[in-house]
């Protein structure tokens, strides 16, 4: 994996602006802040971000994947101050279960999910070595 970063940027905060890798692809589908079996357990957006990215490391561990693997992720938000108010919470979270900020990310606020209880949903892409 090679991080793809301009000369003479500023270097971005908790993502990269490119990621350039070869390899499997793997495609995980929005995962929002419910377990496995589809009960949320808060309604603390933090919260529900910790529990969508143990999802999202449960689906690529099916393909013996690891987060190191993610290049790409796609975060959708219902409420863009909640975000920012729970950055440092959700900072930690993603330390603890993804590891270093490696991956292209884009954040978006949109009106709802299709979960009316859901507070995000985070969609990922992650190519395995050859």
């Amino acid at each position: 994996m090679k991080v793809l970063q301009p000369a003479g940027w500023a270097k971005p905060k908790g993502y990269v602006n490119g990621v350039s890798a070869r390899g499997r692809t793997i495609s995980v589908a929005g995962m929002i802040g419910w377990d496995g079996e589809g009960r949320f357990h808060s309604d603390d957006l933090a919260e529900q971000v910790r529990q969508a990215l143990h999802n999202v490391v449960a689906v690529l561990a099916e393909d013996d994947a690891r987060p190191e693997h993610i290049v790409r992720m796609t975060w959708y938000v219902t409420d863009r101050d909640e975000y920012h108010a729970a950055a440092r919470e959700i900072g930690r979270a993603f330390r603890e279960i993804i590891g270093v900020y490696h991956a292209a990310m884009t954040a978006v606020q949109v009106s709802a999910l299709m979960e009316a209880r859901a507070k995000v949903e985070i969609e990922v892409t992650a190519i395995v070595p050859d």
